[in-house]
């Protein structure tokens, strides 16, 4: 399964009441570092579809969970467990790394 974008409107179905947890990509269409880092979420939502579902928020589009969050900087990746912030990773990293944080977290 590849990612799946998420609105100010679906986050409470989507992200906070998932029986598995949910990593959030915040990112912008301007925004160099979320396109670098898009495909290998896209990898790495499928190599882990059974342990995490991965998301992502256009905060441009959707202001109100990014507000409430804080995000203030992008990407911003947030791992979400029974409803709540677990983690949280700021910047681009290559995939090994953002998988191996994602595991470690999980």
């Amino acid at each position: 399964m590849s990612t799946k974008a998420v609105t100010d409107a679906s986050f409470a179905e989507d992200v906070l009441a998932s029986d598995k947890p949910v990593l959030v990509d915040f990112w912008a269409d301007w925004c160099g570092p979320c396109k670098m880092i898009a495909p290998a979420l896209e990898e790495i939502a499928e190599e882990l579809a059974d342990r995490v579902t991965i998301v992502k928020m256009d905060i441009m589009e959707n202001t109100g969970v990014p507000g409430q969050i804080g995000v203030q900087s992008i990407p911003l990746l947030v791992l979400f467990k029974d409803g709540k912030p677990a983690a949280q990773k700021l910047g681009a990293a290559p995939k090994s790394q953002l998988k191996g944080w994602l595991e470690s977290v999980l």
